[in-house]
């Protein structure tokens, strides 16, 4: 894949500002298999891969007109696309096979949660004293109170930007830890 270098893609942008067909196909020639990539490790189908591929172009050349070149970079941009496109494919999937598949009375049984289960019965508090007490008090919050991030935020007066990767960095080092 080559990178466009700035100057090349503000020219390309300005192309595709005056609806350049060339300019698109220059973008799909250059951005196409990493786009194809990123869609397939979402859906994990080869076919369904390159059909939300299209979608992504032919969604890319409509809203285009929309890009906002001080928000990201051209590729960010298409890459967003065709990373919704698939979220939105699989929640398509799920959904469908959610109301397709009829639930028998057992099987509705065992995916309730059981009414019993308390985090102190896996050992999740004993993994919590490991961390500083402002990491603990996040993860208490929205796991063990059921505080929302946003929610979370406004309790400990921290920006929702922080709450969220704080709360990753905290699980990806506990990760680590406990394993």
């Amino acid at each position: 894949m080559k990178i466009l270098q700035p100057e090349d893609e503000s020219e390309l942008v300005s192309r595709l500002y005056a609806r350049d067909e060339t300019a698109m196909a220059h973008f799909y020639k250059h951005y196409k298999r990493a786009l194809y990539h990123t869609i397939w490790r979402i859906v994990r189908q080869d076919e369904v891969a390159e059909d939300l591929l299209q979608e992504c172009m032919v969604k890319f050349w409509v809203a285009f007109p929309t890009y906002d070149t001080r928000k990201g970079r051209l590729f960010t941009w298409a890459l967003q696309i065709g990373r919704n496109l698939a979220l939105d494919c699989l929640r398509e999937q799920r959904r469908k096979t959610q109301f397709t598949s009829p639930l028998t009375e057992e099987v509705a049984i065992n995916r309730a949660a059981p009414v019993s289960f308390y985090p102190e019965h896996i050992g999740v508090r004993d993994w919590l004293n490991l961390l500083s007490s402002s990491d603990r008090r996040l993860l208490e919050l929205l796991y063990l109170e059921g505080y929302s991030q946003s929610e979370a935020a406004q309790e400990l007066a921290i920006p929702l930007g922080t709450v969220k990767t704080r709360a990753g960095r905290i699980i990806r080092n506990l990760t680590r830890v406990v394993n």
